[in-house]
């Protein structure tokens, strides 16, 4: 009887089932009311009084063994997908991901600090909360000067000289304050302004500011600059310069690209005329320049800035920015060939 007992431990042990079916067959077998263990208790009687205190140990470790080949391959075969098929299989998926994208923003600004560091621009940056004097007043926008109301600020409540940054020409002052020139930066970031959501405009978007000062620095180098750009990212060789205003740089300038009108996109984006604005421009206010202990006597420099969401939704012709900030995978994996 011991020889069956062993016998019978071993074909437990190797008892490997596929499914819950399978187990529970298994169950009654060994548990079952007319099962294994049954069976053996009941010849129990019949063993000699000197082997049945043996013979009962080896029955209830027959029973332990069967009980925990089901407490143990239940709660396998439970959490598997599959509760049909156990061990490996190659046609199940893996827990591997679908791989991502890159942001149009983030391929848009790469490519920009690539082109201007070919050139010996460096990138800088700076905190996206700043005081009134770095974003304001060191910029030659003074307190209550209607210059401020060209961009309408988060401010925070509890402190007035406190906002989000509404461009990243906070970082060109910054750089000014601790750095002698020669100075040659480039600073993309985000940047923040209380307007409207909507197609076209977005309360938190990305710039890409550029600063060069030296001794003898002219509104010639800037253009050559913008023009080296305009061939690299554009493959455009035709620009042109409109005067404009900022605060901060006199004279000031928006630079146009030639875009063309040889289809309907063409002429939405350019409204009909061929000509795409890209950046503002301008040299350095010589007041810009004191204030951050810079001697504009001696050195000069020229400014230019672009917003990246725009010129990523012309290169990728997205019709609405809101696309840019939604996350949303399917509108991103279309831009899997873009890097």
């Amino acid at each position: 009887m011991a020889v069956d007992l062993e016998k019978i431990l071993f074909e437990i042990s190797a008892f490997t089932p596929s499914s819950l079916s399978e187990l529970e067959s298994f169950r009654i077998k060994y548990l079952g009311k007319k099962g294994v263990v049954k069976e053996l208790s009941s010849h129990i009687r019949n063993i000699d009084p000197a082997q049945r205190k043996a013979f009962g140990q080896s029955l209830n470790e027959l029973k332990r063994a069967v009980e925990q080949k089901i407490e143990d391959y239940k709660a396998l075969l439970d959490s598997a997908r599959d509760p049909s098929i156990l061990g490996f299989d190659p046609s199940r998926k893996t827990g591997v991901e679908e791989m991502g994208a890159r942001h149009p923003v983030s391929l848009v600004r790469r490519e920009i600090e690539e082109i201007f560091q070919h050139i010996g621009f460096t990138v800088a940056s700076g905190p996206e909360i700043e005081d009134d004097w770095h974003n304001f007043s060191a910029l030659n926008f003074p307190e209550n000067h209607p210059a401020r109301d060209m961009q309408d600020t988060f401010f925070v409540e509890k402190d007035p000289d406190i906002a989000l940054r509404t461009h990243t020409s906070s970082v060109q002052v910054r750089v000014m304050e601790s750095n002698e020139p020669p100075i040659r930066i480039i600073a993309p970031g985000r940047v923040y302004r209380n307007e409207a959501i909507s197609a076209r405009s977005h309360c938190v978007f990305h710039q890409v500011e550029g600063l060069y000062i030296d001794k003898g620095v002219t509104f010639a180098d800037m253009v050559q600059t913008i023009q080296y750009f305009a061939e690299a990212f554009f493959g455009k060789a035709k620009i042109r310069l409109r005067p404009s205003y900022f605060p901060f740089t006199e004279p000031s300038a928006e630079v146009d690209v030639y875009w063309g009108l040889e289809n309907e996109v063409d002429h939405r984006i350019t409204k009909g005329t061929g000509w795409l604005e890209i950046m503002g421009c301008g040299m350095v206010d010589p007041d810009v320049l004191k204030s951050s202990g810079i001697d504009p006597n001696e050195y000069s420099g020229y400014a230019f800035g672009m917003g990246i969401e725009r010129i990523a939704m012309n290169r990728f012709q997205i019709g609405d920015i809101r696309m840019l900030f939604e996350n949303d995978i399917r509108f991103l994996s279309q831009l899997k060939g873009a890097w």
